[in-house]
C-alpha cells in the first residue's frame, strides 16, 4: 500500500473510531475488511489501526483477533489474557460484561488462571501502539489548555515547568514509538510494551499537572485517557514486571541481542 493509500485507511478508520466504539465499532471494522486487513498486512494494520484506538479513546475487541492470528486460529473469538499481578482476563467481544472499576468502559472479565496462554509477542506489540495513542491524546489535550490558559497574566505555556513537562513527555512518546518499530522478535516487544507503557504513565503524570484541576474533573477527557492507560499497562504484562523480567533475562544470559542495526 503506498502513501496515499495509507493516508486514505488512516482518515477512515480515524473517522469511524470517532463515531463509534465497543461492540459497534468491532462490527464496523469487521464490514470495512479488519480481518483481510490484519491477515494480510499485520504491520500495516497493527501500528495504525491500534495508535488510532488511542489517539480516538474508542476500544474495540482487536487485541483478540492479533493475538489469534499470531496462534493460526481463526479470527472473530475470545482468548484469556494474562493481567498485572498474576490475573488472567477475557476481553469480551458485546458490551454486556461489566468493565472493571478502574475503566467501566472496558468490557473485560476476570477469568481462573490459565495453564498457557497464546504467543503474546504480537499482542504486546498491538498494545504498544495503543498506550502511545492514548499517551498522545493526553498530550494534546495538556498542549492545548497550555496555549489557551493565561494565569499571572501569561499563557500557560510560556512558563518552563510547563514546557519542560510537555517536553519530557514527548520524548518518552517518541521513544516508546521508536522502539516499537524496532520490535521484530519477542524479546523486542517485551522491551517495546515496557516502554510504551512507561511512556504512557509518564504522560498521564506530567500531562495531569499541566491541565491542573480541570484534569481531575468528570466533564475533562484527561480521566479516561488516564484510566485506559492504567489498564493497558495491566495487559500482557505491565512496564514494571516486563522491566523486571527482562532484568532477569540480561542476568541470566549475560548478553542481549541488539535490537537496531545501526
Amino acid at each position: 500500500m503506498d502513501a496515499a493509500g495509507r493516508d486514505l485507511l488512516t482518515e477512515t478508520l480515524r473517522k469511524t473510531m470517532t463515531a463509534t466504539s465497543g461492540q459497534a465499532l468491532d462490527t464496523a471494522l469487521a464490514d470495512l475488511g479488519w480481518a483481510e486487513l490484519l491477515t494480510e498486512q499485520p504491520d500495516l494494520a497493527v501500528p495504525i489501526a491500534f495508535r488510532l484506538l488511542g489517539e480516538t479513546g474508542a476500544h474495540a475487541p482487536l487485541l483478540n483477533d492479533v493475538l489469534l492470528h499470531a496462534a493460526d486460529r481463526p479470527l472473530g473469538g475470545t482468548l484469556p489474557l494474562p493481567f498485572t499481578g498474576g490475573a488472567w482476563v477475557v476481553w469480551e467481544r458485546d458490551d454486556t460484561t461489566a468493565g472493571t472499576a478502574l475503566d467501566p468502559e472496558l468490557p473485560l472479565r476476570t477469568v481462573p488462571a490459565a495453564d498457557s496462554g497464546p504467543p503474546l509477542a504480537a499482542g504486546r506489540v498491538a498494545l504498544g501502539w495503543w498506550l502511545v495513542g492514548t499517551g498522545r491524546a493526553m498530550l494534546a489535550l495538556a498542549r492545548q489548555h497550555a496555549v489557551d490558559r493565561v494565569q499571572f497574566g501569561r499563557p500557560l505555556a510560556s512558563f518552563q515547568a510547563v514546557r519542560h513537562r510537555l517536553a519530557e513527555t514527548l520524548v518518552a512518546l517518541e521513544g516508546a514509538e521508536a522502539t516499537l518499530v524496532a520490535a521484530t522478535d519477542e524479546w523486542g516487544a517485551l522491551l517495546a510494551k515496557a516502554a510504551a507503557g512507561q511512556a504512557a504513565l509518564t504522560a498521564a503524570r506530567h500531562c495531569q499537572q499541566v491541565l491542573g484541576g480541570i484534569g481531575f474533573t468528570a466533564e475533562h477527557d484527561l480521566h479516561r485517557h488516564v484510566r485506559r492507560a492504567m489498564v493497558l499497562d495491566g495487559l500482557l504484562g505491565s512496564a514494571r514486571e516486563l522491566t523486571r523480567e527482562a532484568g532477569a533475562m540480561l542476568r541470566a544470559c549475560g548478553s542481549a541481542s541488539r535490537l537496531v542495526h545501526l
